[in-house]
């Protein structure tokens, strides 16, 4: 065990033993099966198997479509290896495949919400092979092939292609062409070529290199211009030796020989061989602005360290995660069959395959979020050089692609479904992936509809620009930036953020001609709370937040977003100076945890520290009317630590008052309480403990007894893990504000100016 722990991964930073424990400890092994329907009582069981199983049994045999409607199949990929090729590894077997396989299968789910199995066949019989994997096309949406050696992999893929009619991919060769093909499209924009004219060598004529060779010649490329080589050398037209079928399609008419003669002048090298391939003359010898991916993996034919001591004008991309632009498969498979399954593809061709690589190419040249920056330790990847290919974690990923694909199948006839809405079905796989993307998305529909001008307060900061744009670019209504346009623009040039956009404004406090309208205003408000005329000028012409306020209370603004350089209460302050609570309401603070399928609204989270028991029935009332505008019917829970007078004590006593008011109030929403958390949650135990619960379901409203208990759990919530937190999101004042905590992500920004911009109603 001592030699596996001083071995280690290139590139990844960890140990043999490292990789052993992460597959042993718990459960073995990285996949497991969990019931998607209820299994606690005799009527589940019913229903699942006999007798109610039989209903779809004969659904699906009178109409196999329908095998779709009831079953897994259509969310369900096979990952199928029979262990000839394994990684860089070579063959080992069936089995030693089998971590590998699992591996792919959770990509699948992480990525993109498919659900795999892994299949390992123990044969290296082509025909034994085919005849296993062939029957099992009911049981699937799809099968990927994965590590098998050439040219088994081509003979397997075709027949299989051919016999089945649910797609066969096999993502050794299509995904690693597919992301290479989309780093290149962007190269060749960089370094201004053109994609017939442009001069391609490829190293290597293995399963990826082939499928490599052919993509690239299906998106436009001049067969004359593409070189294929071996390990012999140049694949030219008749050559004998070392040749199948497969290389013979590639051959060109050519008097170079070696791999050497073939990269002088190439504008565009390819290596899928092995490591030390390219030696630095022929580096040297190729034309000017060079573009080189290096794809061995473990180790690249030569590494970007080496080509930048050989020339400076070359565009690098290597299999490495630890190199700029890595070609790496997980940014295509998961995605594709995601689209596949989604419109029942019956294969995947080369139309789907182009719509993924343009897909991707674009993907690279927008702004990049900060879920992507956070997932790789601070760094903003920008269009250029150092970022032709996007990065695995990017979120935006799942809603690009598939949708690129569904489209392109149902445009070349393959697919067996439509898709009418693709932005309907571009939020929805969004939701797949975001829990808070599908609370939001009917939201953001509304706000499209009716556009809001929303003003963010502290638009120096560069997540607020990026928030803005994003505001702006989603078509959610116009974002006005406040501050100094000259800062602004300095920030947004060295972040490499284009604010010439529609939808984007910039307002100077300084110079704006509002100025004197808005100080008028809140010194007219302040003027008997201790505020002289200076005082309130100040705060105008240097406090962002007051000056934003003032926007909104004189209707120059929407709404606004704050909170990115100061305290939540220190912002709230600010903003009460200039806007009041709505008549007849309370300003609370309301949180939306989203866990298991489930949202729940827990409020007070902001603003009332000890509340009363006439607070705490306005704040049910507030956080219930909230609910209600979001869509959902609100069951609201006056939690306490005890539950309908057990344990006794003060602060319960303080609830069950509130309870008692809002009897009185006959207020149109259900609640009850006081409860403690478990008990409103958990409709089992409120029915079997406490029937006479007035509520019909379990709560969706908890309304806390004090601010340190709402703030203490929805932040445990976070942390912990399996809940996202939304908020605290402010409610009752008069006029839409929504405060972001300090340091808030630029998505975050995005979903609170959303919610100001739907508080601001039609």
């Amino acid at each position: 065990m001592a030699d596996n722990k001083s071995k280690s991964r290139p590139g990844a930073g960890i140990t043999d033993q490292e990789a052993l424990d992460f597959h042993r400890q718990g459960r073995p092994g990285k996949l497991e099966i969990n019931p998607t329907k209820p299994m606690a009582t005799q009527r589940d069981l019913s229903l699942a198997y006999s007798p109610g199983v039989a209903v779809p049994v004969k659904a699906i045999a009178a109409d196999p479509a329908t095998a779709y409607d009831y079953t897994t199949r259509g969310n369900m990929v096979a990952v199928i290896s029979n262990g000839t090729a394994i990684l860089g590894l070579g063959n080992l077997g069936a089995l030693a495949s089998k971590p590998v396989m699992e591996g792919k299968a959770v990509l699948f789910k992480r990525f993109a919400d498919v659900d795999s199995i892994d299949l390992e066949i123990d044969t290296e019989n082509v025909d034994e092979f085919i005849n296993c994997v062939r029957y099992l096309g009911p049981s699937f949406g799809g099968i990927n092939l994965e590590d098998i050696k050439a040219p088994d992999c081509f003979i397997i893929e075709q027949r299989l292609r051919e016999l089945m009619d649910i797609p066969v991919f096999h993502d050794d060769q299509h995904g690693t062409a597919i992301i290479a093909a989309a780093g290149l499209i962007n190269a060749l924009e960089l370094t201004g070529r053109d994609l017939k004219t442009t001069k391609l060598v490829c190293n290597g004529a293995g399963a990826a290199a082939i499928a490599c060779v052919e993509l690239i010649k299906a998106m436009g490329f001049n067969p004359d211009n593409v070189i294929l080589c071996d390990t012999k050398g140049v694949i030219y037209q008749g050559r004998s030796e070392g040749m199948n079928q497969w290389k013979s399609a590639h051959a060109v008419k050519t008097d170079k020989r070696t791999l050497e003669e073939a990269m002088k002048g190439a504008d565009v090298v390819f290596g899928l061989s092995q490591k030390d391939a390219f030696s630095a003359d022929m580096i040297r010898s190729m034309a000017d602005k060079p573009i080189i991916f290096a794809m061995a993996n473990p180790d690249p034919e030569i590494t970007p360290e080496e080509v930048a001591r050989i020339r400076d004008d070359a565009i690098m991309a290597t299999g490495r995660s630890d190199y700029p632009n890595q070609v790496n498969n997980v940014l295509g498979f998961p995605y594709i069959f995601r689209g596949a399954l989604d419109v029942r593809a019956t294969t995947i061709n080369d139309e789907m395959k182009i719509a993924a690589v343009n897909a991707l190419a674009s993907l690279a040249r927008e702004d990049v979020p900060d879920d992507v920056v956070a997932a790789y330790q601070g760094a903003r990847p920008r269009f250029g050089a150092q970022y032709i290919i996007p990065v695995p974690f990017d979120p935006r990923l799942i809603s690009a692609i598939p949708v690129a694909v569904a489209k392109a199948a149902i445009e070349s006839g393959v697919a067996r479904r439509e898709m009418p809405d693709m932005a309907a079905y571009a939020r929805e796989l969004s939701a797949r992936r975001d829990p808070i993307a599908s609370t939001l998305a009917q939201l953001y529909e509304r706000v499209r509809r009716h556009q809001k001008r929303i003003v963010f307060a502290e638009a120096e900061e560069e997540q607020v620009m990026r928030a803005a744009l994003s505001y702006a670019n989603q078509g959610l209504g116009t974002a006005i930036l406040l501050g100094r346009e000259d800062l602004i623009h300095s920030t947004a040039e060295r972040a490499g953020i284009d604010l010439n956009r529609p939808g984007l404004e910039i307002v100077n406090a300084r110079i704006s001609k509002r100025v004197d309208a808005y100080i008028d205003y809140l010194y007219a408000r302040l003027q008997r709370q201790g505020y002289l005329h200076r005082d309130v000028t100040r705060l105008i012409h240097n406090d962002r937040n007051h000056f934003a306020a003032c926007m909104v209370a004189l209707g120059d603004a929407d709404g606004m977003v704050t909170g990115v350089t100061r305290n939540y209460s220190t912002a709230l302050g600010d903003v009460r100076r200039c806007i009041d609570a709505k008549p007849g309401h309370r300003v609370i603070g309301v949180s939306l945890v989203i866990a298991r399928g489930r949202t729940v609204f827990v409020a007070d989270t902001a603003v009332h520290d000890m509340p009363t028991a006439e607070e705490l029935a306005d704040i049910a009332e507030e956080a219930a009317g909230f609910t209600r505008r979001m869509g959902y019917e609100p069951r609201v829970a006056m939690l306490a630590y005890s539950t309908f007078g057990h344990p006794s004590g003060e602060r319960s006593e303080r609830v069950r008052e509130a309870v008692s008011i809002l009897d009185k109030r006959y207020v149109n929403f259900e609640f009850d309480g006081e409860m403690a958390a478990d008990v409103a949650l958990n409709r089992k135990i409120m029915e079997s403990l406490y029937p006479f619960s007035r509520l019909s379901g379990p709560a969706n409203v908890l309304v806390m007894p004090a601010f340190h208990s709402a703030a203490i759990s929805t932040k445990m919530l976070q942390e912990l893990g399996g809940s996202t937190v939304i908020g605290p999101l402010l409610v009752g004042l008069d006029k839409p504000v929504q405060i972001t905590s300090m340091g808030a992500k630029d998505s975050d920004i995005v979903n609170m100016a959303a919610i100001a911009a739907y508080g601001a109603g039609s």
